[in-house]
C-alpha cells in the first residue's frame, strides 16, 4: 500500500508502492507537523507497551504478540522505526476494533491465569491435607519424607478423577435410587429363590391342623413299572405351562419325544411302548376336554387298560396331580378367554355314565360363541360354569346327583361339594399353586423324586392382572366364587405347610449326613493314628529288644512295690484305729488282751514291711 505524500515528512523518505496497487496522491486529511509528532509519540508509547509484553499476572499466549496491520507483514524489509507509526495511519473504525479485540484477549488471558492459579492453589491445599491424613494413618511410612513430585501429581489426578466421577454420577442419576440399588447389590445376601416369589411374611402362620401323613407326600413312583401320573387340568390355572414342563423339562432316562408342529409328545417308559403320563400333551383329551375328577377316575382306567382282559390288567397306582390358582385372577382370565371366542363345547361333563341334559346345564349364550361378552353380562349368567369351577372339577359330583340341582338343597349341596374337593385335594399325590412356581417345582421334585432341567419362571404380569376392576366388582366376583375362595385358602395353607415340612426334613437330613461324615472322618483319623503308633512301637521293639525288656521289668517292680506299700499302710491305719478304741475301754480285760494282740500285730507288720 502506498503512503500518502502528506505523511512523507513525518516518516522520512517515501515508500515505494506495491506492485499492482494504485498509488494514492491525495491525503484524506491534512495533518500538521504537530499532529504528526503527537501521533508518532502516541504510537511509540503503544509500541513500547506492546513490546513490553502482557500485564503482570497474565500469561504470554498467542494473543500477547504486538498487533500489526495485515499488509505490514508482507513488507518485512521496512525498518522497526518505520513500522510503529503505521497504527496511527489506520482508519479510526479499524483502530477501535483492533483495540477492543486486544482488550478482550487480554481479559481472557487474565481469566485463564486466575483459573490456573486457583487450581494450583487447590491442588496444593489438597496435597497438604491428604499428606496429613496419610501421615496420621500410616505413621512412620509417611514420616520418611515428603512425597516426590510425581506422586503428588498422581494423587492430584486421582482426586480430580474421583470428583469428576461423582459429578457425572450425580448428573446421570441425581436421586438416591442408584445409590440404594448399588448398596443393596453389595450388602444384601443372595435371596432365597423360593421366598422371592412370595410377598407374604417370612414366618407362615398355619390355620389348619394337618397330620404328618398329610404333610409328608413322597410317592414311590416307578417309571419302569405300571404306575401312572394323571394330570387334572383346570382351565386358566397355568396348566398348559405345567403340562409342557412335564413332557419337555424333566430329566429322564428316556425323555419324551416331541416333534415340531405336533402338540402331543410320546412319553414311553424305558424299554416299553407304554406311557407313564396321562395329560393333554401326552395322550391328548382322551377323556374329554378338561375332564374333571369325576370323569377321570372313571375314564382313565378304561382308556389305559380297555383293550386288556380284566384278569390281565396290572394293579396300577394312579397318581393324580393338579394346579390351582387364585379364584379372582382365574375368573377374570377365563372371562378374557371367552371374550376371544373360547367355548369349551367339546367338554363332555360325563357324570354317572351320562352327560347332562340341556335343562340341567343350560347355555349362557345363543350364538356360536360368547365373544365380546362384557364382564357384567359374564357375571350375570346363573348357569356360568366359571363360577366355583375349581371346587366343581375337584369334587365327586356323584355325591350330589351330578348336575341335577333338585336332588338336595343348595346349601347342603355346596357343603358336600366343598368337603369332597378338600378331601380329594388332600389325598392327591401332588398339587401346586400358580402363584408359587418355584415352590411348586420343589414339591413335585421331592414328591416323585424327579428333577426338572430348568427352573420354573414366575410370571407376575398376566391377562388377568391387566384388567382393572373396582372394589365392588371384586367383591361380587368373590361372592360368585365363594366355594373356590375357601378351597384356595385351604389349599394354600396345606401347600405352604408341606413346603415348610419338606424343607425342615431336608435340613435335618443334611445335618445328619454331615454329622455322620464327621464321625467317619474322625474314626479314620484315629485309626490311622493308632496304626502309626503301633507300627512305631513294633519298630522300636524290634530294634531294641533288651532295652524294652528292662523297662518292662522296672515298671512291674515299681507297680508291685506301690501296691504292697499301700496295703501295709491301710493295715497300719486300721490297727491304729482299733487300738484307740480299745484304750477307751481299758477297764475290760478282754479288750486289754485284744490291745496287746493288736500291738503285737502292728509291730510284726511294721517289721515285716521293713
Amino acid at each position: 500500500m502506498a503512503l500518502p505524500a502528506c505523511a512523507a515528512p513525518a516518516l522520512g523518505p517515501p515508500l515505494q508502492p506495491e506492485r499492482g496497487a494504485p498509488a494514492r496522491t491525495t491525503c484524506p486529511r491534512r495533518h500538521s507537523r504537530g499532529e504528526a509528532e503527537l501521533a508518532v509519540s502516541r504510537l511509540g508509547s503503544v509500541a513500547a507497551s506492546v513490546g513490553a509484553g502482557p500485564p503482570r499476572g497474565v500469561s504470554r499466549g498467542f494473543n500477547s504478540r504486538p498487533l500489526l496491520d495485515e499488509p505490514l507483514k508482507a513488507s518485512s524489509s521496512l525498518a522497526g522505526a518505520a513500522r510503529v507509526p503505521l497504527f496511527a495511519l489506520l482508519p479510526r473504525g479499524r483502530r477501535r476494533r483492533m483495540h477492543d479485540l486486544r482488550r478482550r484477549w487480554d481479559l481472557g488471558s487474565l481469566c485463564r491465569a486466575l483459573l490456573t492459579r486457583g487450581l494450583a492453589a487447590l491442588g496444593h491445599s489438597l496435597k497438604h491435607v491428604l499428606g496429613a491424613i496419610f501421615s496420621k494413618i500410616f505413621g512412620p511410612l509417611a514420616s520418611v519424607g515428603n512425597m516426590d513430585e510425581k506422586s503428588n501429581k498422581l494423587l492430584l489426578a486421582l482426586v480430580m478423577l474421583f470428583l469428576f466421577a461423582v459429578i457425572v454420577l450425580q448428573y446421570v442419576c441425581p436421586g438416591t435410587e442408584c445409590q440404594l440399588l448399588r448398596l443393596q447389590a453389595f450388602s444384601s445376601p443372595v435371596p432365597d429363590p423360593y421366598r422371592s416369589e412370595d410377598e407374604s411374611s417370612a414366618r407362615f402362620v398355619p390355620r389348619y391342623n394337618f397330620s404328618r401323613g398329610d404333610l409328608l407326600r413322597k410317592v414311590d413312583f416307578d417309571i419302569k413299572g405300571d404306575d401312572l401320573i394323571v394330570f387334572l387340568h383346570i382351565q386358566k390355572t397355568g396348566g398348559t405351562t405345567f403340562g409342557r414342563h412335564l413332557v419337555c423339562n424333566i430329566q429322564l432316562e428316556q425323555p419324551c419325544e416331541c416333534r415340531v408342529g405336533q402338540k402331543k409328545c410320546t412319553c414311553h417308559r424305558p424299554g416299553k411302548r407304554e406311557t407313564w403320563l396321562f395329560s393333554r400333551f401326552s395322550t391328548g383329551w382322551s377323556c374329554g376336554l378338561h375332564a374333571d375328577w369325576t370323569e377321570l377316575t372313571s375314564c382313565v382306567p378304561a382308556v389305559v387298560d380297555g383293550k386288556r382282559d380284566a384278569k390281565l390288567r396290572p394293579s396300577r397306582n394312579f397318581h393324580y396331580i393338579t394346579i390351582l390358582r387364585d379364584p379372582v385372577s382365574r375368573y377374570l382370565s377365563e372371562w378374557r378367554h371367552v371374550q376371544r371366542g373360547a367355548t369349551w363345547k367339546a367338554s363332555l361333563h360325563v357324570c354317572d355314565g351320562r352327560p347332562p341334559t340341556s335343562e340341567e346345564l343350560p347355555s349362557c349364550y345363543t350364538g356360536d360363541d360368547w365373544s365380546g361378552c362384557p364382564l357384567r353380562e359374564f357375571m350375570d349368567c346363573p348357569y356360568n360354569l366359571a363360577n366355583n369351577r375349581q371346587v366343581r372339577m375337584l369334587s365327586d359330583l356323584t355325591l350330589v346327583g351330578c348336575y341335577n340341582l333338585s336332588v338336595m338343597p343348595e346349601k347342603q349341596r355346596n357343603k358336600v361339594l366343598l368337603e369332597s374337593a378338600k378331601s380329594n385335594l388332600k389325598h392327591m399325590a401332588f398339587f401346586g399353586l400358580t402363584e408359587f412356581q418355584r415352590k411348586t417345582q420343589y414339591l413335585f421334585e421331592k414328591t416323585f423324586n424327579m428333577n426338572f432341567i430348568s427352573p420354573f419362571t414366575q410370571y407376575n404380569t398376566t391377562r388377568a392382572s391387566s384388567v382393572e376392576i373396582n372394589e365392588e366388582i371384586q367383591k361380587r366376583i368373590e361372592g360368585l366364587n365363594f366355594l373356590d375362595m375357601e378351597l384356595y385358602s385351604y389349599a394354600k395353607d396345606l401347600f405352604l405347610q408341606r413346603y415348610q415340612f419338606m424343607r425342615q426334613k431336608e435340613h435335618q437330613e443334611a445335618r445328619r449326613k454331615h454329622q455322620e461324615q464327621r464321625k467317619f472322618l474322625k474314626g479314620r483319623f484315629l485309626q490311622t493314628h493308632f496304626q502309626s503308633q503301633s507300627q512305631g512301637q513294633s519298630q522300636n521293639q524290634s530294634q531294641n529288644p533288651n532295652q524294652n525288656l528292662t523297662q518292662n521289668l522296672i515298671q512291674n517292680l515299681i507297680q508291685n512295690l506301690t501296691q504292697s506299700s499301700n496295703q501295709n499302710l491301710s493295715q497300719i491305719s486300721s490297727q491304729k484305729e482299733n487300738r484307740e478304741s480299745q484304750k477307751q475301754n481299758s477297764g475290760q480285760e478282754q479288750n486289754d488282751s485284744n490291745t496287746s494282740n493288736g500291738t503285737k500285730d502292728y509291730i510284726g507288720s511294721v517289721e515285716k514291711w521293713r
